[in-house]
């Protein structure tokens, strides 16, 4: 049975839901929200270590300036009325991404979560935001060494932002097969999952589908 340390989640579908739901698409982001609480909940439960989601991209400013404040007021929002659960449940919040374009609420209020959560070790739970996995890429050889001869694998995995085991599962929903530029150096080998379900109808079941099905796969790696 294949060892699962690292789970990432492309959260597709959140403003079609709304539409589709209450032709509101902020309607779904905060639908979204919810099955965000309810994934961490399962992961805890099925013992998976470390689970991301795929925020914010740095290509998300190019939408409406009201749904780009509805999403991180609901950040805002959901990390006032959750903390204390969080930290009960001895979980721990890393964020990955170019915060200094953030709102200057937003910055202080991960900073806090961050702060209070770096010594729980139940579950990691990494946030993308404001994130760009070409942008990290880049990032992490500037701060290496311009010298291209100890330019190296290794290295570049060291300098990653979020500085984890790399994911085993990828899972997108919404029926788009695509990565949108997410952790594309980190999921060389993951197995893909792309459901046509949207974000707020992915459910407990359909997560433990996906983890039966991974745990059957022979992952080679290169190999045979």
């Amino acid at each position: 049975m294949n060892e699962l340390n690292h789970i990432a989640f492309i959260m597709d579908g959140n403003g079609r839901w709304g539409l589709k739901k209450k032709n509101n698409r902020n309607y779904g982001h905060l639908a979204g929200v919810k099955t965000v609480k309810k994934i961490v909940e399962c992961s805890i439960l099925f013992k998976v270590p470390i689970i991301s989601f795929y925020v914010f991209s740095t290509e998300n400013w190019k939408r409406p300036r009201p749904e780009v404040n509805y999403l991180f007021n609901l950040i805002n929002i959901y990390f006032k009325k959750e903390i204390n659960n969080i930290i009960k449940n001895k979980i721990k919040i890393i964020i990955s991404g170019r915060l200094k374009k953030l709102p200057t609420k937003t910055r202080k209020i991960l900073k806090i979560v961050t702060d209070k959560t770096k010594k729980n070790q139940k579950l990691t739970v990494n946030l993308a935001i404001n994130y760009g996995s070409k942008n990290e890429i880049i990032d992490a050889v500037k701060k290496i060494n311009h010298d291209s001869k100890t330019l190296t694998k290794e290295k570049i995995d060291k300098h990653l932002l979020s500085n984890l085991a790399f994911p085993d599962i990828l899972v997108r929903t919404g029926g788009q097969k695509r990565l949108s530029n997410f952790m594309l150096w980190q999921i060389a080998y993951a197995e893909i999952f792309f459901l046509d379900k949207l974000w707020p109808d992915f459910t407990k079941n359909d997560l433990k589908k996906i983890i039966n099905k991974y745990h059957k796969i022979k992952r080679n790696f290169g190999g045979i």
